[in-house]
């Protein structure tokens, strides 16, 4: 059981990492202030850390991890071009990624609690993931 709730844990982690990383890279260009950029480079930098920790323990367990759910990524893909073509703004970006951040802790923490049996590492992990995006949320509220 541990082991089960260990690898689904870091394969949802690892979905979620790169769902961040793809949105992140969706607005990038669009950024015009500086420290909004920063914010988000930062961001992602600290996704692509835990990222690599993670490949490491779904390497022990023989696992290749997880791809986003393909219809969430289109949504979220259309939904940032369209908001992003009606009004290009570090505002409508702060909304878009505001709105990520909160889908991601809402899963995060949902598969935090389904899968109880994960080793300590891996809830450790998902933690840090949780911390990351509510720091995010929390630092872009300015743009809003």
């Amino acid at each position: 059981m541990i082991e089960s709730d260990t690898i689904k844990l870091l394969r949802e982690c690892d979905a979620g990492i790169k769902m961040g990383v793809a949105s992140i890279d969706g607005v990038l260009d669009y950024v015009h202030d500086e420290i909004l950029r920063n914010y988000l480079a930062d961001c992602k930098s600290e996704h692509n850390k835990l990222k690599e920790e993670i490949q490491i323990l779904l390497d022990n367990y023989h696992d290749e991890g997880r791809e986003p759910n393909p219809m969430a990524k289109s949504m979220s893909w259309m939904k940032t071009n369209v908001k992003l073509v009606m009004n290009e703004s570090d505002e409508t970006i702060a909304d878009l990624m505001t709105d990520g951040c909160n889908m991601g802790v809402k899963s995060l923490n949902k598969y935090l609690n389904q899968y109880k049996a994960a080793d300590e590492r891996t809830k450790d992990i998902t933690k840090r993931l949780i911390n990351l995006e509510e720091k995010l949320a929390v630092d872009i509220r300015q743009f809003l």
